[in-house]
């Protein structure tokens, strides 16, 4: 395995991983370990409030290494586990979707809470084209299910124009302007308040699955912890002197 996940600090706030595994950059067996470690090397910061997800070269990942001798069992448990320790960050992660998304590594980007992507960027549901299925959970729930199953069934590459069409993407951009889009995103979003910006994603993450009554309960106890935090009183204080905040996460 000579692939790597390369982690760079834009700044004490923010993170960006890079998966480099050319030409594809898909994640077998060792380079998941690679990247589960990556994650939880970036999540031990307390000061890390967003990441950033991409890939190198002409790919963002293309899933699962179908070239991988490991069981096949454990290879779809593990990619699992990757999706889901992705999904579960505590701070919010942005995917700056490259270029080709396949697979696993289409949703991989889905397990990202926003995603933007270059103009090079295509994205492709290929379980159907290897006899197995994916993305079928998260993708209906977010761009509907009349053209999640267009993709889903077909197995057809999206282009990245279709993919910001399709509410798939919240912004399209240049390949030489997508970095600097996707860390001036992580940026803002690693300035605002972190117990809130945490409290809103993992509300976001449920709000679909809960009922009206389980939400409000929800919603109360973390708001309520929200109101007696430091992070509140100096985001009220810096409000009201027209000052920039400074947050502790306390």
């Amino acid at each position: 395995m000579s692939g790597a996940v390369h982690i760079e600090a834009i700044s004490p706030a923010v993170m960006l991983l890079e998966i480099d595994n050319p030409p594809m950059n898909p994640l077998g067996v060792g380079m998941r370990a690679t990247f589960m470690a990556a994650l939880d090397e970036v999540e031990t910061n307390e000061a890390l409030r967003c990441m950033i997800v991409t890939g190198r070269g002409r790919a963002f990942c293309a899933g699962d290494d179908l070239k991988d001798d490991s069981p096949a069992g454990e290879d779809l448990a593990g990619f699992g586990r990757l999706l889901t320790r992705l999904d579960e960050t505590r701070v919010p992660v942005v995917a700056a979707v490259n270029g080709w998304a396949i697979g696993g590594g289409f949703e991989l980007a889905l397990c990202c809470d926003i995603r933007l992507a270059s103009t090079e960027a295509t994205f492709v549901c290929a379980g159907v084209n290897v006899g197995l299925m994916a993305s079928t959970y998260r993708l209906p729930r977010l761009i509907g299910v009349s053209r999640a199953k267009a993709m889903l069934l077909t197995g057809l590459p999206h282009d990245a124009e279709s993919a910001e069409r399709f509410g798939l993407i919240t912004s399209l951009h240049a390949p030489q302007d997508l970095r600097p889009a996707a860390i001036a995103l992580a940026e803002r979003i690693a300035s605002r308040a972190p117990l809130s910006v945490e409290a809103t994603k993992r509300a976001a993450n449920r709000a679909m699955d809960l009922a009206p009554d389980e939400a409000d309960r929800m919603w109360a106890e973390d708001l309520g912890r929200l109101r007696k935090s430091s992070d509140h009183r100096a985001a009220v204080a810096a409000f009201r002197d027209r000052s920039l905040p400074v947050f502790t996460r306390s």
